[in-house]
């Protein structure tokens, strides 16, 4: 016991000797910022960091490494000790160039960092010196040289923000070219190989504006030669090494003006009418996206699938490999653009027209086209031309692909009706499709849109000839402002998608004609559909497996009072093989929400433009079982109620201009990843965010005041 005793007495002296010690040391001025080499403190031993220390020596001498690295953790760990280690050591020491160690603080001045810095790196520096003096100090003392800067007792990524974007990594720019400098730069789209090979042609030229606005321009020469000497010494081989099937793919999508955003639906439907796939389209877009020859531009977090191939809804390349693409595609006479009307074209599979306002091709380039009998595609980009424009397909017998689109046609051009190799057949036409329609056997893909202006009403709607039904090679079809008529007991075996059509077609009897059928987007027109709505969706959805689909009201009523259909096919007795459902328009009491979140199966849900209607919503237990999307835009909901155990699996919920919600259901705060998105968004809903956010200790709320659709 005497022992135990002189052991505690002497623990209670050591301790009262460290606050004494504590106490006695001189105040930290935060807002100072240390800087001298040796003025660290003592040099500590470092203990049980060997490993760190070996990992991050092997990091700072890698010429390949990432730029920076950072040591966190709780105070008193060694974080500082390790660093001073790792500064000093002999191997380091020698490795770079020049070496600055800063302690910031939690308060700190940019330009007292850069002092810190410069005074380790050029003892002379003159310390009154204006801020955007040091930024040009920093970079002429640095420029050239490997360098090592160690940041220590920093409180926010802010500091190391400050000095990556407007000290270390950025490259200073006259002010009289800064101008010119941020566009040419925004013209390299971020690709660091071509930001280097245009920075380096443009140091070997005059540095006067004009030369600078001039190398602005995209098609300047600057830029084509920077391309030039990208393809030949750096991307080319990447192309060359690809396997056939890919090269094929990857060339075609040259075809689309440059910077054009590809959506991968369109893409895939025109790489299977050109028959290139020997694989699967999802399986090459995926291994092009992966290779990084195709950019990612927008993708959906909407995506029942959790591969990341199956969220991208549009795609396409950087102008690098356009220009790649389009050289090559030249040279071996791949696809030909079009850019003039009396343009002679040979030999050439594939025709694209960029501009449509040169679509007026005279007769004579259109005999040279058939006299070699070679092409097979003809698509036209560019401005929607509301007036109509010539087009002539007498000579172009072979064609599989004609995509026009963007072209308006006053009359259905019958010509066409005599490709009967066509498999991709997409039109802007407003009238009746004749009869002889059917003859094109072989066609995989057709495309009819209406005119935009004259989408009014769908009073007068037309239906698609019969003979439509014979058509088996069909897989997508959209006709805007048409119907399929009655099947007569014939079948379209192989029809997957099937937009823009009213509900009085979907009768049970039509669309168990089309057994395949897993993509299906009706348009309503209240005006038309609310006296006629019958149970025929209801019918459908319960016989028939789809994996999506879509209903949009055209011309919502915006009035306090929405009209409800009667006899609403669209929420009651859903079948569980729905996965992905869209409603837009319908102001449905949230009462009739009770069937759709029964659905099992169902994982994404839309509600767009007061799809339901009311101030409350109550969700009962255990509801949606396996949802985990859901988006609401434009309603009045006030009050919402969640049950126990309900939305389990929801991994995203967006709401974009639900200005009179007060608050979001607490029990969303206990699911665990949930990401929250608010748009447009009352203050109190962010509140009541935040205040979950706070409570669960995960960051998983995102606000803009953005407007998105």
């Amino acid at each position: 016991m005497v022992e135990l005793k002189q052991e505690i007495d002497s623990f209670n002296e050591e301790i009262k000797k460290m606050e004494d010690e504590y106490i006695n040391l001189p105040c930290q001025e935060y807002d100072a910022v240390s800087s001298t080499i040796g003025c660290r403190g003592k040099k500590s031993k470092m203990v049980g960091l060997s490993d760190q220390f070996q990992e991050i020596q092997t990091w700072l001498l890698d010429p390949t490494g990432p730029c920076y690295h950072t040591l966190v953790g709780m105070a008193g760990i060694g974080k500082t000790t390790l660093a001073t280690q790792l500064f000093e050591d002999p191997l380091i020491v020698s490795h770079f160039d020049c070496r600055a160690f800063v302690t910031v603080g939690q308060k700190y001045r940019l330009k007292d960092i850069l002092i810190g810095i410069l005074a380790q790196v050029n003892p002379e520096i003159d310390k009154t010196r204006k801020l955007d003096d040091l930024k040009k100090m920093i970079y002429q003392n640095l420029k050239g040289k490997t360098y090592l800067v160690v940041l220590d007792d920093v409180w926010t990524t802010q500091v190391w923000n400050d000095l990556r974007r407007r000290c270390l990594l950025s490259g200073l720019c006259p002010s009289h070219l800064e101008k010119a400098g941020k566009k040419i730069a925004e013209n390299c789209e971020g690709l660091p190989l071509l930001i280097i090979t245009v920075a380096n042609i443009l140091s070997e030229a005059d540095k006067t504006p004009e030369y600078w606005r001039k190398a602005a321009d995209r098609d300047n020469s600057v830029f084509m030669d920077a391309n030039d000497q990208i393809m030949s010494k750096v991307l080319f081989s990447s192309y060359e090494y690809l396997p056939q099937h890919l090269k094929a793919c990857f060339l075609y999508m040259g075809i689309f003006p440059q910077n054009y955003e590809i959506t991968r639906s369109k893409l895939i439907n025109l790489w299977s009418a050109e028959g290139f796939l020997e694989h699967s389209a999802m399986q090459c877009l995926e291994e092009l996206v992966t290779k990084s020859l195709v950019m990612v531009h927008k993708k959906s977090l909407h995506s029942p699938y959790r591969s990341p191939i199956h969220q991208i809804k549009t795609c396409g390349l950087h102008s690098v490999f356009w220009h790649l693409c389009s050289k090559e595609a030249e040279k071996n006479n791949f696809f030909h653009v079009v850019n003039g009307i009396a343009e002679a074209v040979e030999h050439e599979r594939r025709l694209c027209v960029h501009k449509n306002i040169h679509f007026v091709i005279n007769k004579e380039v259109y005999k040279s086209i058939a006299s070699v009998s070679r092409t097979r595609s003809l698509l036209c980009f560019g401005p929607y031309h509301k007036y109509p424009v010539p087009i002539s397909l007498e000579y172009l017998r072979l064609l599989r692909v004609f995509d026009a689109l963007t072209i308006r046609m006053y009359e259905f051009p019958m010509e066409i009706l005599k490709l009967v190799q066509l498999r991709y057949l997409a039109l802007t036409y407003d009238g009746n499709i004749p009869s002889s329609i059917s003859k094109l056997r072989n066609l995989q893909f057709l495309i009819i849109l209406r005119h935009l202006s004259i989408i009014n009403s769908c009073k007068d709607l037309s239906y698609l000839p019969i003979e439509i039904w014979e058509m088996q090679e069909l897989k997508h079809l959209q006709i805007t402002g048409s119907n399929l008529p009655d099947p007569c007991g014939a079948l379209l075996p192989n029809l997957v998608t099937l937009l823009d059509v009213s509900p009085r077609c979907c009768t049970k009897e039509l669309l168990e004609r089309i057994p395949l059928l897993s993509k299906l987007r009706i348009r309503f027109d209240l005006s038309v559909d609310a006296n006629e709505s019958s149970n025929h969706l209801l019918d459908f959805i319960s016989r028939v497996s789809l994996s999506s689909l879509k209903c949009v009201v055209l011309n919502p009523i915006p009035r306090c009072e929405f009209v409800v259909l009667p006899q609403a096919p669209i929420v009651t007795n859903f079948d569980s093989r729905v996965v992905k459902l869209s409603l837009s328009g319908f102001g449905y009491p949230w009462e009739d929400m009770s069937t759709i979140s029964s659905m099992w199966s169902l994982q994404v849900l839309k509600l767009r433009r007061y799809a339901f209607r009311g101030p409350k919503w109550e969700t009962r237990d255990r509801a949606f079982k396996s949802l985990k999307v859901l988006v609401i835009e434009d309603s009045d909901l006030m009050q919402w109620t969640v049950g126990i155990k309900t939305f389990r699996c929801l991994e995203h919920l967006t709401m974009r201009r639900c200005h009179r919600l007060e608050m979001i259901p607490s029990s969303f705060g206990e699911i665990f990843g949930l990401s929250i998105k608010l748009v447009d968004r009352n203050p109190l809903v962010v509140a009541c965010a935040q205040e979950m956010d706070g409570k669960r200790k995960r960051k998983f709320l995102s606000v803009s005041t953005s407007i998105h659709r």
